[in-house]
């Protein structure tokens, strides 16, 4: 793994809800935490803990309300068949820059074709449908990382 890569996973691990992530690639390891305590702090308290086990008090946070925000128009909601993220990565709504985007909403999908591309360590992975149907709503926006399993459209099948 070279340090181009290694630099991307830390970029999409920054910018994911991920708060642990273990790569292990024959010697090579990988472990990054966004925790308050790291796996080396955690080794050391079981190493120094009294015979019998003690389960550490919880952390107090102080947690500030949010603001209540009523906003006279809602959102509704969509009906229809998600396609999801297979994998983590970046969401390219176009195959490139000065070309239009793959599907918009009205836009008529069929079985198989092809949605996005969501960008996983230099691979770029074709995300297809797996429905016919109209698209009635896009869900991410063009360069957006996104998760595992995450709804990216929304298809009217019919």
């Amino acid at each position: 793994m070279d340090l181009n890569e290694i630099k991307d996973l830390l970029t999409l691990f920054d910018q994911s809800t991920l708060t642990e992530f273990n790569l292990k690639d024959g010697s090579f390891e990988l472990y990054l935490n966004k925790n308050s305590m790291s796996r080396a702090q955690t080794t050391q308290v079981e190493t120094v803990a009294q015979p019998q086990p003690v389960a550490a008090a919880p952390v107090a946070q102080t947690v500030q309300p949010a603001p209540v925000v009523e906003t006279t128009e809602q959102k509704p909601v969509v009906a229809g068949t998600e396609i999801v993220s297979p994998l983590v990565g970046v969401a390219y709504l176009k195959p490139s820059p000065d070309k239009p985007t793959f599907k918009q909403v009205g836009d008529h999908v069929a079985k198989g074709d092809v949605v996005c591309i969501v960008e996983a360590m230099k691979v770029m992975n074709e995300i297809t449908s797996d429905v016919s149907g109209e698209i009635v709503e896009v869900l991410v926006e063009n360069e957006q990382v996104v998760e595992f399993n995450q709804p990216l459209f929304i298809v009217k099948e019919g």
